[in-house]
């Protein structure tokens, strides 16, 4: 699980032009850092250690993706299988950092690949699945070159909670989760909704600082502190780009994939600002605020039966 930082440092958010493989590489230094880091923080080897545990990110997003996998999960016979809902399916999780979240779709029941571009990220999740006694397929690889870098389709490509602000370009994107995926297959994703990144999570009430909309620039930040603790990252510098919910959905549509969901949150399962407060192991904005800002967006998406579909033309 990815997140946008807090509070930096330095300046923040200020557009750049920078190249996307400069930006890349700045990433994959900050990565590489926080994977150490998230080892202990995102108390994972308890995770792996307990077999029943569960990622609170896929506790919240599976009786989602269930309601889109009717018919394409295996039944159990008995009622031990039930804690194996995705049992008998192929899921590929893009972006998976240090595997917490790929163990947990292990564990109930589906076979599945995890892919990243961090090498630390890897190492920590092969470390967790071997602890776990998980089988899981790791994949080191950019999410935008991801079919080259995978063999074989699936029946559901996942990615949640932090994922797309680090990628320049969401028409390749979209093209290669609709290219992975078998025809039947369903994309789920969420993520932080594109309103609350826009807005300043240092300032006493909410006010717009960043830009909603994409121009072709990233957004630049020197922080090394990390979303998920205490700690300190030797490297600083990231890039980001803002995507609206407009070109999110349009960059599926034109991959051609069906929109079968579209839903927005109000809860976050991490700490966006002093203005959230823990609500049953999420984060909300208090009475004032909840019901004006968007946290999350939740979208599944569906492969033709038939195939790719044809692309949708503006």
């Amino acid at each position: 699980m990815n997140e946008r930082d807090g509070a930096a440092a330095g300046p923040v958010g200020y557009d750049s032009a920078v190249v996307w493989e400069a930006a890349r590489d700045a990433n994959l230094e900050l990565w590489e850092d926080r994977a150490v880091l998230h080892e202990d923080l995102y108390d994972a080897h308890a995770l792996a250690a307990d077999p029943q545990a569960i990622s609170t990110v896929i506790r919240d997003d599976l009786p989602v993706l269930l309601q889109h996998l009717a018919g394409r999960a295996r039944m159990a016979d008995h009622a031990g299988d039930l804690d194996e809902p995705l049992a008998g399916l192929e899921v590929l999780h893009l972006q998976c950092h240090i595997g917490t979240d790929t163990l947990s779709l292990a564990r109930l029941g589906a076979r599945v690949t995890g892919l990243d571009f961090s090498p630390a990220s890897l190492d920590v999740a092969r470390r967790l699945a071997d602890e776990a006694g998980l089988e899981i397929a790791w994949v080191e690889s950019d999410v935008l070159a991801a079919r080259a870098a995978v063999s074989g389709d699936f029946d559901v490509v996942y990615t949640s909670v932090g994922t797309i602000v680090w990628l320049s370009d969401l028409t390749t994107w979209a093209r290669q989760v609709a290219a992975l995926l078998r025809p039947g297959g369903v994309f789920y994703i969420r993520d932080g909704h594109p309103a609350l990144l826009a807005l300043d999570e240092t300032a006493g009430t909410p006010v717009v600082a960043y830009r909603y909309f994409a121009n072709g620039h990233a957004q630049t930040w020197d922080d090394g502190s990390t979303y998920a603790g205490e700690g300190t990252t030797a490297h600083t510098r990231s890039y980001e780009w803002p995507h609206s919910l407009s070109e999110i959905v349009g960059s599926l549509l034109a991959a051609g994939l069906l929109l079968e969901r579209f839903d927005e949150g109000k809860s976050l399962p991490w700490r966006f600002s002093e203005l959230t407060t823990p609500v049953d192991g999420a984060w909300e904005f208090g009475p004032e605020w909840r019901d004006k800002i968007p946290c999350t967006f939740t979208i599944a998406a569906r492969k033709p039966p038939g195939g790719a579909g044809e692309p949708f033309r503006t």
